[in-house]
């Protein structure tokens, strides 16, 4: 008889094991917080693989850094954002009342060609929205 040999594949290895690097942002940041918690509140004078409390502290600034610039980023993005969108409300409204003055020009009227190279459909190229089913012809 044929023993069957497993080849194990990478989820065979890595299930159930926490060592494995996390890759999502939000895990990183967790695991490397938990652990200096853990370690500040439980063994703060203890040094582990030759690093004291505060090495290891200096060696994550960075990390926790990078994470609030990027936090002050989006929160200025956001109100950027914000910013633009009142902005355009307002070039919004002095478009409109631009295009309803062009309109209402009787030199220049909702036919004009300025009118049309503002982006509008002159009103003699519309289609009139009427729609006629094809008579049938059944007897």
């Amino acid at each position: 008889m044929v023993e069957r040999v497993v080849i194990p594949t990478l989820a065979h290895i890595t299930q159930n094991r926490t060592n494995i690097m996390p890759t999502a942002p939000k895990e990183v940041y967790d695991r490397i917080t938990t652990a200096a918690n853990a370690w500040e509140n439980l063994r703060p004078a203890k040094t582990f693989a030759g690093m004291s409390l505060g090495k290891f502290h200096e060696l994550i600034a960075p990390s926790l850094s990078a994470r609030a610039t990027i936090a002050r980023l989006e929160n200025e993005l956001l109100a950027t954002q914000n910013q633009r969108d009142n902005a355009d409300q307002i070039s919004l409204d002095a478009l409109h009342l631009m295009v309803n003055a062009v309109k209402g020009d009787p030199a220049e009227t909702e036919d004009g060609e300025l009118y049309e190279a503002m982006g509008y459909i002159r009103k003699s190229e519309r289609k009139t929205g009427l729609h006629r089913a094809p008579k049938s012809t059944t007897p």
